[in-house]
């Protein structure tokens, strides 16, 4: 009864004597306390590898890395100090196979609270994908934060088609144009044409010292949208609907436009990647635009 339980990982020897860049665990489900401090526990799915350079091994001990996240989960707040951290910890327990680089990745979803455009004490919540990671070798350590913005794309040559319908039309319309017949025949007719919209993404990934006191994700993302201008929207009533179609109009936008727009305003807060897609309503393929800043 007291005899020791097999290690295979440790004994066994390996079918083929090559190196693994990458060895360990994904999908990690556990609560996750940000440093922020404007937000709390979210629920997190982590992903954490060592390297395994040595080719005789069989395996790695991958309980030692799940055991090394228990700290973080809930109980202390992640901050980029303490991901880096974790990185040297997980290369350290796996100093007698070799491995001298690691990584890690959380993924959740950021709940913010976000007021309707014009109805006061009008608000709702929105689920902003997320994630946070970091990589570790002989270069150092190298530490990201990535979030994933919806918002609404009018085409501005659609727009532009559009306009002439109408115009046209209203030349052809019988009747003085005074203003209020003007008025009324806008009212009626104004929608003869209209541009097509879609809802968009932006994926935009920043680099993080690892002196930093949190990930401001939610600062970042308010500078994202504020860029785009129309954010897509919780709770809404009618003026807020008016006022979000005002903003569409004012904001035509090709794919291109967009990742500009975002790179010129976030360049400075750490921009390294901007990924955009609009989902086109006009054709049944997307439309993309990419940067990488470094």
């Amino acid at each position: 009864m007291n005899a020791p339980l097999p290690d295979i990982a440790r004994s066994g020897a390996a079918a083929a004597l090559l190196p693994l860049n990458w060895v360990g665990m994904d999908g990690i489900a556990l609560p996750l306390r940000l440093a922020d401090a404007a937000h709390g526990c979210v629920a997190a799915r982590a992903s954490v590898q060592v390297n395994l350079p040595r080719p005789a091994i069989k395996g790695i001990h991958m309980s030692r890395l799940y055991r090394l996240l228990q700290p973080h989960a809930d109980a202390a707040p992640l901050s980029p100090a303490a991901l880096s951290r974790l990185l040297q910890e997980m290369e350290d327990s796996h100093a007698d196979c070799g491995s001298n680089a690691a990584r890690a990745e959380f993924r959740f979803e950021l709940l913010c609270q976000r007021p309707a455009l014009v109805t006061p004490g009008l608000s709702g919540w929105k689920a902003y994908p997320a994630a946070l990671g970091a990589e570790l070798d002989g270069d150092g350590c190298r530490l990201w934060a990535e979030v994933e913005i919806a918002y609404s794309s009018t085409c501005p040559c659609s727009a532009a088609l559009a306009r002439r319908l109408i115009a046209d039309a209203f030349r052809q319309q019988d009747g003085a144009a005074t203003p209020d017949a003007v008025y009324d025949w806008l009212l009626e007719h104004a929608t003869l044409a209209t541009p097509h919209s879609q809802r968009s993404q932006a994926r935009l990934r920043f680099d993080i010292a690892a002196d930093a006191a949190g990930w401001d994700l939610a600062a970042r993302i308010d500078l994202a949208e504020q860029a785009l201008a129309t954010p897509v929207q919780t709770a809404v009533k009618r003026a807020d609907e008016q006022a979000f179609a005002a903003l569409n109009g004012a904001n035509l936008m090709y794919v291109e436009d967009a990742a500009r727009r975002l790179q010129a305003a976030l360049a400075g807060h750490g921009l390294s990647r901007v990924d955009v897609r609009h989902q086109e309503s006009l054709h049944p393929h997307d439309a993309v635009a990419a940067s990488r800043l470094s």
